[in-house]
């Protein structure tokens, strides 16, 4: 088994920045991809960004440019640096690790872009 804490969420401004954080730990490969979905009120969970443990990373469209993952692969954790957020933004953050075809997930941390 794989457990993921999340840390980081919160309420900001539009145009403010947060980061957010996962630790994995237990029974954690060397071989993984991990990285954040996000699901808003009323909608389905959604890709935000991933990141291989050799740094392959890959984002959604709406975050491109804003949100820069990365990835410390000795303390097995995953950063999300999000910047301009937006209103649009406001979900709840979940971490996630896939590995050896398995996906595990953290508990989701709440992200509030609001003034």
């Amino acid at each position: 088994q794989v457990q993921l804490v999340e840390s980081g969420g919160g309420l900001v401004q539009p145009g403010g920045s947060l980061t957010l954080s996962c630790a994995a730990s237990g029974n954690t490969f060397s071989i993984y991809t991990m990285g954040w979905y996000r699901q808003a009120p009323g909608k389905q969970r959604e890709l935000v960004a991933t990141i291989t443990n050799t740094r392959y990373t890959n984002y959604a469209a709406s975050v491109k440019g804003r949100f820069t993952i990365s990835t410390d692969n000795a303390k097995n954790t995953v950063n999300l640096q999000m910047n301009s957020l937006r209103p649009e933004d406001t979900a709840v953050y979940y971490c996630t690790r896939i590995q050896s075809t398995r996906w595990y997930w953290g508990q989701g941390t709440q992200v509030t872009v609001s003034s």
